[in-house]
């Protein structure tokens, strides 16, 4: 598997997937689109979503967002001082919605204490102080911290989900069997760009939707010929 080949056959054929979506002012609804700076604000609605979006799909997040963007509750002063059935109520459509209540209201007190609510204060730690905080937070772990490293920070760190350890297990013959493992996989065979890292996972999470699924569909994908998993037939 040669990382660099395979992104640059992934991008000519899905196009740019230009994650994360966020809330424009004055709308609701996050949206995929380029974007030349994102706002404090947005920053912090993917940390939220990044928090929100454990054990869910992304569609139950957008909802759980848009109650929060509807009643004007996505500030890290807000949700610090909302009620907690009050926040759980409106990310109920995410599920597990009284756990990650607790987890967003957790984060936003967190960083009014010690940022004065400034995400961006956060965000200027290097790469490495920056997870070490994240990850010693209540309800953030590997992926979620990297997440929010990688979209609101914008710091180069790769992302593994379900969708990336699949690949890699499928690409590479064999599983790497630690979530650093698969991590190391990518950032030692890709140039360390934010960007590169940013649209290369988003590639992947679509073609797991698309082609590579637990019960995959090789035959159909435009991938199969540089797949291990493919020739070896274990598809079959």
């Amino acid at each position: 598997m040669n990382p660099q080949k395979l992104f640059g056959k992934m991008l000519s054929f899905y196009g740019r997937q230009l994650w994360w979506p966020v809330t424009e002012k004055g709308e609701i609804t996050p949206t995929y689109k380029k974007r030349a700076k994102l706002s404090e604000n947005q920053k912090l609605e993917i940390a939220i979503g990044a928090i929100l979006t454990q054990n869910t799909d992304w569609k139950n997040v957008m909802r759980a967002l848009e109650n929060l963007n509807r009643e004007k509750m996505l500030s890290c002063k807000k949700i610090a001082n909302a009620p907690q059935a009050k926040l759980a109520a409106l990310v109920r459509p995410s599920g597990y919605y009284n756990q990650k209540a607790r987890k967003i209201k957790f984060f936003c007190n967190y960083l009014e204490k010690n940022y004065s609510g400034k995400i961006e204060k956060l965000f200027e730690k290097p790469v490495s102080e920056l997870r070490e905080e994240l990850l010693s937070l209540h309800g953030i772990g590997n992926e979620t911290a990297d997440d929010i490293i990688l979209y609101a920070a914008e710091k180069p760190v790769f992302v593994v989900d379900a969708y990336t350890k699949r690949f890699v297990g499928r690409f590479c013959g064999k599983p790497m069997q630690s979530y650093v493992e698969n991590q190391c996989f990518f950032e030692e065979n890709l140039p360390k760009n934010t960007k590169i890292f940013n649209e290369f996972h988003a590639l992947i999470v679509e073609h797991g939707k698309r082609y590579c699924r637990k019960k995959p569909l090789c035959e159909e994908c435009f991938l199969n010929n540089s797949c291990p998993f493919f020739l070896s037939g274990k598809h079959a």
